[in-house]
């Protein structure tokens, strides 16, 4: 029981957990602005400015805005960390000390995880007194109706053939058409999910300055930016996971890191092609196209 306990609390704290996951976020994140800078004719920033950032809020005065509920401000970006560093715990990647504490039903408990941090941004922002921020919130909540979709297609897909929602069972399907059909639907739901444009637009800096954050500062805004670094990582590491076959002879950390540049590098380069979209013109592509995947993810999975 006690080794069980270490290897929890190991997986958690060090790898895949809070300390490998915030310097994995820090190289994509810091990946993506510089591959956005190139593309826009820029130098960038150096490699370690996401984690200047990072320590930089932690360092100034946390301001609470009048009127706001002090529990939620502290609370809500501290629940959302909490989330996405127990749900990458539960992805059994290369090195994952858990991995052997797999459960049944673990595939459930970290979709609803996975779901914290989108939650909370909701939560934060009609808790904030700024129009903004509930501006933010209402585009969050209904963006996730729509983008939940395909993600939740494609995941249900692969568990549908392994006839269990335990995560290393699902891992261990054969690879097969229904990985490809379920992967199509992932891809649709990934640059949402992050925020990226052209459905950045929870977010959007020129209409509503920082969407459901507007009024968060110092360690708060710290944590609900880990946070987004955070779930960026879980993001990847559940696509290779469950959708990326590991090659015999090739170590599967360089599997998981090449996958995670690549996917960095095409939601970016789809940030840098593409302009932000309205609100119903993204509600519909994911009703149409992303429905479309979703029901060809789980048709392919119920017949093959």
């Amino acid at each position: 029981m006690s080794s069980e306990v270490w290897r929890a609390g190991l997986a958690v704290l060090l790898w895949p957990g809070l300390v490998g996951g915030a310097l994995l976020s820090w190289l994509y994140l810091w990946l993506g602005r510089k591959l956005l800078a190139r593309l826009q004719g820029r130098y960038g920033p150096p490699f370690y400015q996401p984690c200047f950032d990072f320590v930089k809020l932690l360092g100034k005065q946390t301001v609470v805005p009048g009127g706001v509920n002090r529990l939620l401000f502290y609370g809500l970006p501290l629940v959302a960390v909490i989330s996405v560093v127990v749900a990458l715990a539960l992805i059994p990647v290369p090195g994952n000390p858990a991995r052997a504490l797999s459960f049944t039903g673990d595939l459930i408990l970290l979709i609803y995880l996975l779901e914290m941090p989108a939650l909370c941004d909701v939560l934060a922002g009609y808790g904030s007194r700024s129009l903004y921020g509930q501006v933010g919130a209402a585009r969050e909540a209904l963006l996730a109706l729509g983008y939940n979709l395909p993600f939740l297609a494609a995941v249900i897909a692969l568990a549908l053939p392994a006839g269990s929602f335990r995560l290393v069972d699902v891992q261990a399907v054969a690879y097969g058409p229904v990985h490809l059909a379920a992967t199509l639907a992932f891809l649709l739901a990934l640059p949402a999910r992050l925020k990226c444009n052209p459905f950045s637009i929870p977010n959007a800096e020129q209409e509503i300055v920082a969407g459901t954050h507007l009024e968060y500062n110092g360690v708060p805004l710290a944590l609900f930016e880990l946070a987004h670094g955070l779930e960026l990582v879980a993001l990847v590491n559940l696509f290779a996971a469950l959708f990326v076959p590991l090659p015999a002879g090739v170590p599967g950390g360089l599997i998981y890191l090449l996958v995670g540049v690549g996917l960095v590098a095409l939601t970016t380069g789809l940030a840098a092609a593409t302009a932000r979209i309205k609100l119903h013109q993204a509600f519909r592509f994911y009703w149409r196209w992303g429905a479309a995947a979703a029901v060809l993810a789980v048709v392919v999975a119920a017949i093959w």
